[in-house]
């Protein structure tokens, strides 16, 4: 087995080394659609102008907005929209190869000065988000970013986390904290629908996990927002990742295999209906740490072997008559077991704790589908929905000393199932004005079940046994006034509804940006935003004297938080951007302990298991800083990001005391970067590029609460100074990553390997601490160490 797998990896790589030269200049095939960004709706007649190096070539949209360009030199590309009335859009260095067709999208918006050329430059696609509603903390990012940043992983949450603003929460997981808040507060949205923790081994409720679901290669250009968002967003209160599944090749069938660290990856594109340019794209992974376990290979992890598997897929079906149809669906399984009891002796304990089993079973799928119609040139409806479930099982055994005796302690198995609905009616009166009216709403359905071992029961004690379902609705309407094209103004509203508890909130958006010149801007934003509370807390029993179960939380408030975020962005010299934002958060109603003490929902992490038994919503807290990015796209084989920010976040619990949140590092600095060489001739028959990308994180250290030695030392067990709530921090956290990638772009096949060695420098960054009874010491749990992840990718 080990030796046919080499050998298939082996040939196909020297397939590309030793291909026989042709007799043509290697060039490919470029298509796409051009939309009215206000409107939606195709736009013909657009010119369309490609530049590779020294030579131009051209084209035109048809009726249907569609364009194609055959017959383009491969290479590094720019690309010019432009048509009477609209804005110039052009799009700089875009990866043009041999064995893929190139399909860009894009949306011009239509000038308010009439019947003329406008040609403003945009000055990047990621200077301003696809949701055309944003004007302030906001950016779109391509998916070229998720797979060239060092350090990223292929995740988008990785690459994310290089952002102004954004830090990781630890090296564990892809968790995002962003402006100081908790990871939970994070809104998922995936084709224009809300989505669950898109992550294998994610905690129930959670945001993140180990390794992603979303397979970056079937991922479009996508948005991600940070603060003040606008009115179709709700139940989120830090930011937004808005994705979008990009559309197969509409032509031609289309091949893709990968083998990395993260997985083993098979994946397909192509028509279903060339005429009526409908079409497929599907992709399927497998864990490669599980393949190569079953081949017996050990990597050091002992049981702990991460298994997952998963699926992304989509459906194109465009039509001028009925409307555009679209399918979509991601799915996935995973499993690990922390035994504790099978191993050796010598080695220290387990992954959660000493002397201890832990297996954990998390299942996930999402199925949606979605309908536009257009009314006119003007109006369109679009009503989206999606089925979704999560399942989470947990078991967890202790045992005697030579693990003869295994004990059971703890069962979970918690699932959820959601139906949730999305119709909106999007009208442009004209170039001023647009109005978008929608409501999303939602149905869960909930099977909560938990229990821990009694020894003087003699069997298992429910924690949680709740069935159930409840509802969701969320109107939400939107106004765009666009003054001229220096000022624009997005105003709207966003209600949150839960008849279960019979409680509303009515939540104003606003937004403007004036642009002071065409290379500069300044913006405002404004939003109240809420989340609903945890729903183990929410849902959580208590069995009272008589038998009678009551649930002493249902009635738990929303968190809120207003947003105030203020900005300055100015484009200078050639390809380089630079942008700030200062911004306030003021949070209320947050869920704290009803007995007093530290505890706030607001330091929730993938990693904080605690809940308290009867909580109440006084609680407060507030986040401000200042997120400075200075950025070079891509520009000649180069580009350069460089973001600080510098912040503070506090919270107060129901002790009434004010305190550092779990998340207050005070400052994060990212410097990402990475040069692109061209190794081959100009006219040689593949293109050879070597790729070198780095990247370095400085951060303030992660806050803990300290143990209390004395006291746990007396007792046998880890005593934490919860008076003292996270009043301690550890040594400031430093990061360098580096990424070297080889790429042979062939006429027909690409070929790329990469090797991306994260903490290179083996920095010693701690995580945790626990208190050790056997020796009476407080230990530090340290955070990745020098991890090398290989990848190895053909397209074809």
């Amino acid at each position: 087995m080990k030796i046919k797998l080499f050998t298939l990896i082996l040939s196909l790589s020297m397939a590309g080394l030793f291909a026989r030269p042709g007799s043509e200049e290697i060039s490919q095939t470029i298509k796409g659609r051009v939309l009215d960004a206000q409107s939606q709706t195709p736009l013909p007649s657009v010119n369309v102008v490609v530049r590779v190096e020294n030579q131009t070539f051209g084209g035109s949209t048809d009726m249907d907005g569609y364009y194609k360009i055959e017959k383009v030199p491969t290479g590094r590309i720019d690309l010019q929209f432009s048509f009477i009335g609209y804005e110039t859009v052009t799009l700089s260095n875009i990866e043009l190869l041999g064995s893929k067709e190139l399909i860009l999208n894009t949306s011009m918006r239509e000038s308010t000065q009439n019947l003329q050329e406008v040609v403003v430059k945009a000055k990047e696609e990621k200077a301003r988000t696809k949701n055309e509603r944003v004007n302030v903390s906001g950016r779109t990012f391509s998916i070229e970013e998720t797979k060239r940043f060092a350090g990223a992983n292929n995740d988008v949450s990785r690459m994310a986390s290089n952002f102004a603003g954004v830090q990781r929460a630890n090296d564990a997981t892809n968790d995002i904290v962003i402006r100081g808040n908790s990871p939970f507060g994070l809104i998922w949205r995936l084709e224009g629908l809300d989505i669950p923790n898109p992550n294998h081994f994610g905690g129930f409720g959670a945001t993140g996990g180990p390794v992603s679901m979303l397979n970056n290669n079937v991922l479009a250009n996508s948005d991600f927002l940070t603060g003040a968002f606008p009115s179709d967003y709700g139940d989120g209160i830090s930011g937004v990742f808005d994705l979008s599944m990009r559309n197969g090749n509409y032509e031609k069938h289309e091949f893709l295999g990968q083998i990395g660290f993260n997985g083993l990856e098979l994946g397909a594109e192509g028509p279903i209906n060339k005429e009526k340019r409908s079409s497929y794209l599907v992709n399927y992974r497998y864990s490669t740490l599980g393949v190569m376990a079953a081949m017996g290979i050990d990597f050091g992890t002992g049981t702990a072997i991460p298994e997952y598997q998963d699926i992304n897929l989509k459906l194109n079906f465009p039509s001028r008559k009925i409307g555009n149809i679209q399918v979509f669906a991601i799915g996935g399984v995973s499993s690990i077991d922390f035994l504790d009891s099978e191993n050796d002796e010598e080695e220290n304990g387990g992954f959660y704790s000493d002397e201890e089993d832990l297996r954990n079973r998390v299942n996930t799928g999402v199925l949606g589908a979605s309908h536009q119609y257009f009314y006119s040139n003007k109006t369109y409806h679009k009503i989206s929905v999606a089925l979704s479930s999560v399942q989470n099982k947990v078991i967890i055994d202790t045992f005697n000393i030579d693990g003869s005796i295994v004990s059971p302690q703890y069962r979970q198995n918690f699932q959820r199932g959601t139906l949730q609905v999305n119709a909106l009616l999007n009208h442009k009166f004209n170039v001023n004005h647009v109005l978008r009216a929608g409501a999303y709403i939602t149905r869960r359905n909930y099977n909560l079940l938990d229990s821990s071992y009694s020894f003087r029961r003699g069997g298992f004690t429910d924690l949680r046994n709740l069935q159930g379902s409840n509802m969701l609705y969320q109107p939400y309407a939107n106004w765009q006034y666009r003054i001229n094209d220096e000022w624009e103004m997005n105003t709207g509203l966003h209600t949150v509804i839960t008849p279960e508890n019979e409680q509303y909130s009515i939540e104003p958006r606003w937004g403007m940006s004036y642009r002071l010149n065409p290379k500069s801007s300044l913006n405002l934003g404004y939003g109240l935003h809420s989340q609903l509370p945890n729903e183990l807390l929410q849902y959580s029993q208590e069995e009272l004297s008589d038998g009678s179960i009551y649930q002493p939380n249902i009635n738990l408030s929303y968190t809120k938080s207003h947003h105030f975020v203020a900005g300055y962005q100015l484009a200078f010299l050639r390809s380089w951007n630079f942008k700030a934002e200062a911004y306030y958060q003021n949070i209320y109603n947050a869920a704290v302990d009803a007995f007093p003490n530290s505890y706030s929902s607001l330091n929730s992490g993938s990693f904080d298991f605690a809940l308290p038994d009867s909580a109440q919503s006084t609680g407060r807290g507030y986040n401000y800083g200042l997120d400075i990015t200075v950025e070079k796209f891509m520009d000649k084989g180069f580009y350069f990001l460089s973001t600080i920010s510098v912040f503070e976040s506090q919270y107060r619990a129901s002790d009434g005391v004010w305190r550092n949140t779990a998340f207050n590092g005070n400052y994060v600095w990212n410097v990402v970067s990475g040069k692109e060489f061209v190794l081959s001739a100009a006219n040689s028959k593949s293109r050879h590029i070597l790729t070198v990308d780095g990247k370095l994180t400085l951060a303030g250290g992660q806050r803990y609460t300290p143990i209390l030695l004395e006291l746990s030392r007396s007792l046998g067990e880890g005593i934490f100074d919860e008076a003292n709530a996270f009043s301690a921090q550890y040594d400031p956290y430093f990061r360098a990553d580096i990424r070297i990638g080889y790429k042979i772009a062939g006429a027909k096949v690409t070929q790329e390997w990469a090797v991306d060695i994260q903490n290179f420098t083996n920095q010693d960054n701690p995580f945790g601490q626990s208190f050790n009874a056997e020796t009476g010491e407080v230990e530090t749990t340290s955070q990745l160490g020098l991890f090398p992840m290989f990848l190895y990718r053909i397209s074809f």
